[in-house]
């Protein structure tokens, strides 16, 4: 069935069933609003119980969504993969209000490993923060049940 769906139709079919079972993104208020074979774009609204004691968006909360959009951009294909490690950078401030856009790309893939690069920006497309990830796919495991065919 996974060949009769163009990888649009997967990467779409793999973002609403995923979604749909990912109780942290769902928490934080997420919406995947884009996705493709090799990327994806997540929003997150910054809310009062995201700020620190400095009134800024907690960087737990930004590296959770730059994570979430890696997840969804790497796990397009519906081949069950995670993160095997990652690293961000802040480059300013989120504030009460902001809305943050996460864009997750694939910059690499071989065999069983990927590397992935996310940008988290503000409404105003200021650099928030740099997330580099890296990937292992699972073998012959898939992310999300297929549709069954009428």
């Amino acid at each position: 069935m996974q060949a009769s769906l163009t990888p649009q139709q997967l990467a779409e079919h793999v973002r609403t069933a995923m979604y749909a079972n990912d109780g942290a993104s769902q928490a934080l208020g997420m919406q995947v609003v884009a996705i493709s074979p090799t990327s994806a774009t997540v929003t997150m609204a910054v809310r009062a119980d995201m700020l620190n004691g400095h009134a800024t968006c907690h960087g737990g909360f930004i590296t959770t969504l730059a994570d979430s959009a890696f997840a969804f951009a790497c796990n397009a294909g519906n081949e069950m993969t995670v993160a095997s490690g990652l690293s961000i950078d802040f480059v300013a401030p989120a504030r009460l209000g902001d809305v943050l856009i996460a864009t997750g790309v694939e910059v690499s893939r071989a065999g069983r490993t990927g590397v992935y690069d996310v940008t988290v920006r503000n409404q105003r497309d200021e650099l928030v923060a740099a997330f580099r990830g890296r990937s292992y796919t699972m073998k012959g495991r898939l992310t999300v049940s297929l549709p069954q065919p009428d």
